[in-house]
């Protein structure tokens, strides 16, 4: 099958999805009625329920099972935390404009589409033009605005509707910015995370939890983004639910004492090494992984392998499922390492899920900010003599050499480690200048020995006092249930060979609905047994439908089907009921006060549906 009609697969397969979960209420688009806007959704009752769902196992499998603390932050920042976790000066997207309509565009969605579209559907591609495009959409991240610009008007990119040229691209900040209070003097923004509550209140959860390390913070909450042109239903809105990890560890100890629980874990990684040299994501044990140095520590590690646990758990394909590790130019200048999970869907590869050990960037942020010391303490049984080191930017010298960058160069200089920061010593020693990278600019700048003063102390200390590094795994919850929806649909023949009927297996877990209770016809001693049924099911906390429409059993399994529920059961008699499981559509005979316990064992997990074929009798519609 070539690129087109793989395109074209993908493309039939999305948009019968899509147009199941719109048709039964799983989404829809927002404000409908007033022709929608952009990037916003509204999830129905089904969908309500898997997102419910989706977020009660989140919390059973981290905040419970890890013994998190769990905080809920207002959804209103106040400007100031945020220009000192830098989403002022560089939460943006590069933006270009219909020059006619003023109609805005993302730009390297723009050139990424073009690419894509020339690869995919040009047969006259020359091997040496389709080398060039697979370049551009490798190194699209890296590009400037000038050459995101200069490649948009040398493949003669235009307006996707109307055809106009477009402007020259330039910065948007994706945040939606208000003002707190009545006289709007005191700006603020809708958060664009969850993360920074978290970090501004460390303090006060280092002394909730004893002022011991290691901890982890978990937050859910909704997050906002004003992104420029909203595409892909679910992935890119400007809305969304995010679940957040903050996990709080010694810089010098990144051990974590369960990750022999997770070691053997084995699932496709992506390294950057094998991303460079053009390999595929191959399986490694996540132990050898952390042991061969590919994840930098193994608290990370344990993370890796804890979300790999969930995404499957709640129905991901293992076999559509990665790791990949950042690219050098995709990592930020304090992050020590970061991996994404991403999941394969009919739109690509889809980031899901971030986990990135982002060092102690965040808490001396607003530790300088605030003036509120976030750090933590470990107390010496004895004074020790410690030699410590000391980087002392001189920003009168920095700020005459590099002006608006000074405050960007002084961040790189105190962010060196140890050997990094000799290294430099040592330069400026020998020649008077070194060439230093600012990651944050994207290039060297040449340092004078009169701009930076390094050296090492030695002095007694009674407790040492340092700075947390911040172990991240943040999830992006919508992402991620799209994913599981493309992953858990499929179609099969209906009874007469004449239709295709539409069927999500979810898993017990996440399904919306648990099960539906049908008596076979409209008859009053059946519907009292449903009624009686529907009581007990209630009692043991599971989730039902009653359906007595009088149609036929056949169209109410194929109703039930397409909601994903796992179990149905037909009341064809008083006394005994036929449980049917959704994928196998194999029936058992169950007596009436049986059943509700059967089937909270089944979707609890403590029994199987083969258990429960050895020990009921199985019945033929």
């Amino acid at each position: 099958m070539d690129a087109a009609q793989e395109a074209q697969k993908r493309e039939a397969f999305r948009q019968a999805v899509v147009n199941t979960l719109e048709r039964r209420l799983f989404y829809i688009p927002s404000f409908k009625i007033y022709r929608g806007v952009a990037g916003l959704y509204d999830y129905g009752p089904p969908g309500c329920a898997v997102k419910a769902n989706v977020l009660a196992f989140w919390r059973q499998h981290f905040v419970r099972e890890e013994s998190m603390l769990e905080i809920d932050c207002p959804c209103v920042t106040p400007e100031v935390v945020l220009k000192a976790s830098g989403h002022v000066e560089k939460f943006t997207d590069l933006m270009v404009k219909d020059e006619k309509t003023g109609t805005c565009y993302r730009a390297d969605h723009l050139l990424k589409d073009y690419c894509k579209d020339k690869l995919e559907k040009d047969p006259n591609l020359s091997a040496e033009k389709a080398a060039e495009l697979k370049h551009v959409l490798a190194m699209l991240d890296d590009l400037s605005a000038e050459e995101l610009g200069a490649k948009i008007k040398g493949y003669g990119i235009t307006a996707p509707d109307t055809k106009n040229s477009l402007s020259d691209p330039y910065p948007f900040n994706l945040m939606f910015q208000t003002s707190i209070g009545p006289s709007g003097l005191s700006s603020g923004y809708m958060r664009p995370e969850t993360a920074q509550g978290i970090f501004v209140n460390f303090k006060d959860l280092y002394y909730f939890n004893g002022n011991k390390l290691p901890f982890a913070a978990a937050q859910i909450g909704q997050a906002f983004r004003n992104e420029i042109s909203p595409r892909q239903g679910l992935l890119r809105v400007r809305e969304f639910t995010l679940a957040e990890i903050e996990h709080f560890v010694d810089p010098e100890d990144k051990s974590h004492p369960k990750f022999s629980e997770v070691s053997k874990l084995e699932f496709f990684m992506f390294p950057r090494e094998d991303q460079v040299s053009g390999r595929q994501a191959r399986r490694i044990q996540i132990g050898e992984a952390v042991s061969q140095g590919i994840v930098n520590n193994e608290t990370l590690g344990y993370f890796i392998g804890r979300v790999y646990l969930f995404l499957t758990q709640l129905g991901i394909d293992k076999d559509r499922l990665r790791f990949r590790q950042h690219l050098a130019n995709e990592m930020a200048h304090y992050a020590a390492d970061c991996w994404d999970a991403e999941i394969e869907c009919s739109y690509g590869w889809i980031e899901c899920v971030g986990i990135a050990d982002r060092s102690a960037y965040d808490l001396r942020a607003h530790t300088d900010k605030s003036g509120v010391p976030l750090v933590a303490h470990e107390k010496y049984s004895e004074p020790k003599e410690v030699e410590k080191l000391v980087i002392t930017p001189v920003k009168k010298e920095l700020g005459l050499a590099f002006k608006g960058d000074q405050k960007k160069v002084v961040e790189a200089l105190e962010a060196m480690g140890e050997k990094e920061a000799m290294e430099l010593k040592a330069t400026l020693e020998a020649k008077g200048e070194a060439e230093f990278r600012v990651c944050t600019l994207n290039k060297d700048v040449i340092i004078k020995k009169n701009m930076v003063s390094i050296s090492k102390e030695k002095r007694k200390e009674h407790q040492r006092v340092f700075t947390p590094s911040v172990i991240e795994p943040s999830f992006g919850i919508g992402r991620i249930i799209y994913c599981l929806y493309e992953h858990s649909f499929y179609t099969r023949a209906s009874k007469d060979g004449d239709d295709q009927l539409n069927v999500f297996h979810f898993p017990p877990l996440v399904a919306p609905i648990k099960c539906t209770v049908f008596p076979l016809v409209q008859n009053q001693q059946y519907e009292e047994v449903a009624k009686k049924i529907a009581k007990s099911l209630t009692a043991v906390g599971i989730s039902y439908k009653i359906d007595i429409t009088g149609t036929s059993i056949g169209k109410r399994y194929a109703r039930t089907d397409e909601l994903g529920v796992p179990f149905a059961i037909t009341v064809d008699y008083t006394s005994s009921v036929t449980v049917r499981e959704r994928d196998s559509k194999q029936q058992i005979r169950v007596n009436v006060d049986e059943v509700a316990s059967l089937v909270k064992e089944v979707n609890d997990g403590t029994t199987t549906w083969a258990d429960a074929l050895s020990k009921y009798p199985t019945h033929s519609s």
